[in-house]
């Protein structure tokens, strides 16, 4: 069995001399694969992921579809604007609050990893 290696490079080697200077620690990918903390990271990763991915395609492609095929959207919401461009400047606001959320969870996921990868360097017998 041929074990996977990840080399890993503290992130203050910015650059190519200080990465070639800096001991590399290896550690073994289907070690991490199997450990709980990994496991349960990639659970939650899969829990925020796929329903915000089908939220914003299901709300994406609502409004041409509704354009295309009914005139639900045709009528006025305020004054001469119609629904369907309230609807398009929703997809804005959507688009912006869907990024900072992605943004927020994306930082706490890339702590989770990196605490899993020191657990690992400390000699963490649960990896």
């Amino acid at each position: 069995m041929g074990n996977t290696v990840i080399k890993t490079v503290p992130q203050q080697a910015l650059n190519k001399e200080e990465v070639t200077n800096t001991t590399l620690k290896q550690v073994h990918y289907e070690q991490i694969s199997e450990s709980e903390e990994f496991k349960h990271l990639v659970k939650r990763k899969r829990n925020f992921l796929v329903p915000f991915s089908i939220f914003f395609l299901v709300f994406y492609f609502t409004l041409p579809i509704l354009t295309s095929y009914t005139t639900i959207l045709n009528k006025a919401a305020v004054g001469g604007i119609s629904w369907a461009w309230v609807f398009a400047f929703a997809q804005f606001i959507m688009t912006w609050v869907l990024c900072t959320v992605y943004v927020k969870k994306a930082n706490k996921f890339d702590q989770m990893s990196d605490e899993i990868i020191e657990n690992l360097e400390q000699g963490d017998q649960r990896l």
